[in-house]
């Protein structure tokens, strides 16, 4: 190994290490990839890329070596590989929803003031699985383990939304809500599946409001609920509001981390 070797592969401390620039062009044709979601023609995963087609041939070829990408015989587009598609199984294996909202659970508390917790769906239905208290207390009996409603609680309404319709409906029958309540209801749902949101005022405990945020692996499932609890005063409940933005935010970048596809 040369001194120049050595000087190149030692980091910097203070600054970011110094990378390999050919590599980070190159990764932005498979981010085009990922972005566009299917296979494309060379002249259009470039422009997503932001380089001429001459430029990103070569980075083509080595990919295809590889088995990040390859190209079909007949209409010429390009995908994602097998090694691409190893990669991304593995790395699907690997996250833990859990441990992941887990260790955001402290800064989300302190940036929207409020108790914040993680709810999975259980045998019983939608379950705390850990809290994170807040600046600010709320006195809700809450602990890990804590089964809550589907119909009257923000976590509920965000199951209710994404599970198939037998499995709702026999939720639904346990409550036994009557038949214009379950109109309402599954008009609500539609507004949570919009707008991937659920806020509820004096729910299942009056003077309290709970807002939560579904949480998506990469198959499109939805794997648990990002949820805030609060006093009715000072948690706005409006999926416009300063905390329903944090929230979302994160269940976003979660998502994104287990592999979900960004909505829109």
């Amino acid at each position: 190994m040369t001194q120049a070797d050595s000087e190149d592969e030692a980091p910097v401390e203070g600054r970011r290490s110094r990378g390999i620039q050919s590599i980070e062009v190159g990764g932005r044709l498979l981010l085009a990839l990922v972005h566009l979601g299917r296979p494309v023609a060379l002249k259009d995963l470039a422009r997503e890329a932001g380089m001429s087609a001459a430029k990103a041939h070569p980075y083509l070829v080595s990919f295809g070596a590889l088995g990040l990408i390859e190209q079909d015989p007949a209409s010429g587009r390009y995908g994602l590989g097998p090694l691409a598609l190893q990669m991304g199984l593995i790395s699907l294996h690997q996250a833990d929803p859990i441990r992941l909202a887990a260790a955001e659970l402290p800064a989300l508390a302190q940036r929207i003031g409020q108790t914040v917790g993680i709810a999975i769906w259980g045998n019983r239905g939608p379950t705390f699985v850990r809290l994170e208290e807040g600046p600010t207390a709320v006195h809700v009996n809450m602990r890990h383990g804590t089964v809550v409603s589907v119909l009257g609680t923000a976590s509920g309404r965000v199951f209710a939304a994404f599970m198939d319709d037998e499995r709702r409906a026999q939720c639904l029958r346990a409550e036994n809500p009557g038949p214009r309540a379950l109109a309402r209801f599954e008009k609500e749902l539609a507004t949570v599946r919009a707008q991937r949101f659920a806020g509820v005022v004096d729910g299942t405990v009056p003077g309290v409001t709970a807002i939560a945020a579904p949480v998506f692996d990469g198959f499109g499932a939805l794997v648990l609920a990002l949820t805030a609890i609060g006093p009715g005063a000072m948690l706005d409940a409006s999926p416009d509001g300063p905390a329903a933005r944090v929230l979302r935010e994160a269940a976003s970048a979660l998502s994104r981390r287990l592999g979900a596809v960004p909505q829109g």
